[in-house]
């Protein structure tokens, strides 16, 4: 909904958008900053409700939207158009697909996955994978697309290149002497690029550079008709030059080269102006400039392709084997799949043993017994001849590049060791926060909810004799970003409370619920056992007003007024946060980190387990928090 505000803002700015909602879902990477900039840059306004009615207003085309406002009023506004924010659900084909082929369903119809690979369902080698699973968005369903992609490949491994087809492309044309032909393609990129800036200006402006035989738009240039174009173009005019002024080549520029040598020229005769990251997104608010700017862009691009040399492609020995830092859930099934499809692995872990977050979580979500997990993940690591495994270990060197990487480990002893890999997957995890809010490490009685969940393990647990436990959501670094799994956790840890103790009353204070797919049975189940919901805002947070016996006040939105509970146990929703020591590793390995501290990708849909280093690659928490499924899924991606 806020993606197609933004949009419907970035073609009118003039619209009047209001989006009607009863929690802001924002819990991706990045989702928050996005919610941030709608309302804050955009203007798209938000409102906390749950809509009453939507009619026709009579004698007119209007639609009158009837809702109760945060401070109990009955509210009416009139609208243009109403666009409805329907979920996800499966429809009775694809149920019937899933019959077909004998894989289990779940009573909405989205496909059951197994405990120990959760992108394989109930039948062994058929994959799961996007919202046939549950209801996701476009990054989560490529990872898991890689994820059964590398699960496939474990089990076709002994059968690997026997019916290999190497692409092939025609004799490269000799083009010594020959004086440049350029082509130029600019490319609307939908609105990206043609919303911010005059493309057909560019175009024409391109057609008068010194050596253009051909300048022309495209609406989309990365679309399989314009790559094929591009290549038809190189043959019929003789061209012996192409400048693409689009995106970045980061993401782009390979498929381009491959255009033009499917018309006999050398890859390296490819030029690219990146016209959206560097002109229309950073000049988006002046029309002029950003145009302007792009003639400069493609002018530069033009005067250097004409001075474009061939250049020969080499062929170098890669290592084939790889380096994983960090045995987490992430680290371990990493491992684990990349030894399945036979290459070996060094697996390196600080501590003096695997599993890393994963020992500390005890109450199962979604049905996956976290601590039954981790058994099997150790034990098949363990019980793998392919991975080497180092524990009490840290990277203190690492050089060279993608195929070819040298790395230097070294234990607590001092004992050093070399490792030749050629690739490194970073999957170093988060940690908990730890800062003193609400009394945390002065008062016993407020703890996190890893400590809680330490308390489940007790037969004689101070949990026993609680008569009141609240919990508290979005705490500390959570309130500038979303730490993904706190809600979750919240629940699934108060409904274990409840099945302990039905009798103990369990209150949760909260600023958005952001449990999300099928996570929103947590949710009802909560409330179906009595867990109460106390929704506070940023600026009225609950507090403690006495330490003993422990006393919380809050306002309480839905009753307009404040409430002082009395409680046993306050527990807090620590958000995750990146490792102290990931910047020292990300200067090791020349990896970046995003502006919160954890391990960036290269591009969110494209390329979502790459970071921009060749051959370096992220999994599980280092990347962002993330439950124990998710954590596997980015693994097998990775791997």
């Amino acid at each position: 909904a806020t993606k197609e505000a933004i949009m419907a803002k970035e073609h009118d700015p003039d619209l009047d958008i209001h989006v009607f909602m009863m929690d802001m879902r924002a819990f991706s990477k990045g989702y928050w900053d996005y919610f941030q900039r709608a309302r804050d840059r955009y203007g798209v306004r938000y409102h906390r409700c749950r809509a009453s009615s939507l009619q026709q207003t009579p004698g007119s085309h209007d639609l009158a939207l009837q809702y109760i406002d945060e401070e109990g009023n009955l509210q009416q506004q009139t609208f243009d158009m109403a666009v409805l924010s329907v979920g996800m659900e499966i429809s009775e084909p694809v149920r019937a697909l899933g019959r077909r082929l004998g894989t289990e369903l779940d009573d909405y119809g989205f496909c059951h996955t197994v405990q120990f690979n959760p992108v394989e369902t109930s039948r062994k080698g058929i994959f799961a994978v996007g919202p046939f699973r549950e209801p996701k968005d476009i990054p989560e369903s490529v990872v898991e697309a890689s994820s059964a992609a590398a699960s496939a490949a474990a089990d076709l491994s002994t059968a690997r290149f026997r019916r290999t087809e190497e692409r092939t492309f025609p004799p490269e044309i000799d083009q010594t002497g020959a004086e440049p032909r350029i082509g130029v393609f600019v490319c609307h990129c939908g609105s990206n690029i043609g919303g911010y800036l005059d493309v057909p200006a560019v175009t024409e402006f391109a057609k008068g550079l010194p050596f253009v035989v051909r300048a022309e738009a495209n609406l989309y240039t990365c679309s399989q008709d314009s790559i094929k174009h591009i290549t038809e173009t190189v043959k019929e005019l003789g061209l012996n030059r192409v400048v693409v002024a689009s995106c970045t080549p980061l993401t782009h520029q390979p498929l381009f080269q491959d255009s033009i040598r499917a018309a006999g020229l050398n890859p390296y005769l490819f030029e690219m102006a990146n016209i959206r990251n560097q002109c229309s997104w950073v000049h988006s608010s002046d029309w002029d400039v950003a145009t302007e700017k792009a003639h400069d862009l493609v002018r530069m691009a033009v005067a250097r392709a004409a001075h474009l040399e061939p250049q020969q492609i080499i062929q170098v020995p890669v290592e084939k084997s790889a380096l994983i830092i960090g045995g987490g859930v992430a680290g371990m099934t990493a491992a684990l799949n990349l030894a399945e499809q036979g290459f070996p692995v060094s697996l390196v872990e600080k501590e003096n043993a695997l599993g890393g977050n994963l020992r500390h979580v005890h109450i199962a979500d979604n049905h996956r017994d976290p601590q039954r997990t981790l058994e099997t993940l150790v034990g098949r690591v363990d019980r793998q001849p392919l991975i080497s495994t180092y524990l009490d270990t840290v990277v203190s060197h690492s050089a060279g590049f993608m195929g070819n990487f040298t790395t230097k480990l070294r234990r607590s002893t001092g004992e050093t060791m070399q490792v030749k890999h050629g690739v490194t997957i970073i999957a170093t995890g988060g940690q908990e926060y730890r800062g003193a809010d609400y009394s945390l490490g002065k008062n016993a009685q407020v703890i996190t909810q890893s400590e809680l969940e330490a308390l489940f393990k007790q037969p004689a647990s101070p949990l026993d004799s609680c008569k009141a436990v609240g919990m508290v959501l979005c705490i500390g670094p959570a309130q500038q970003y979303c730490s993904r799994i706190c809600c979750t956790v919240a629940l699934k840890n108060a409904l274990a409370i409840k099945q302990r103790s039905p009798s103990t009353a369990v209150t949760i204070f909260y600023k958005d619920i952001r449990v999300y797919g099928m996570g929103e049975d947590l949710y009802t189940k909560a409330r179906e056992a009595g867990v109460l919901f106390i929704r506070y805002t940023e600026e009225r947070p609950p507090q403690v007003v006495q330490d003993s016996p422990l006393f919380v006040r809050a306002f309480d939105l839905s009753l307009r007024q404040e409430v002082e509970l009395p409680l046993d146990m306050l527990v807090l929703s620590m958000p995750v946060v990146p490792r102290e020591d990931s910047a020292q590793l990300a200067s090791l390995v020349k990896a970046p980190l995003d502006a919160n501290g954890f391990f960036l990708e290269a591009h969110v849909k494209l390329r979502p387990v790459d970071t921009n280093k060749g051959g370096v690659f992220i999994a599980g928490m280092a990347h962002y928090p993330k439950l124990l499924e998710e954590s596997m899924i980015q693994a097998q991606a990775a791997a």
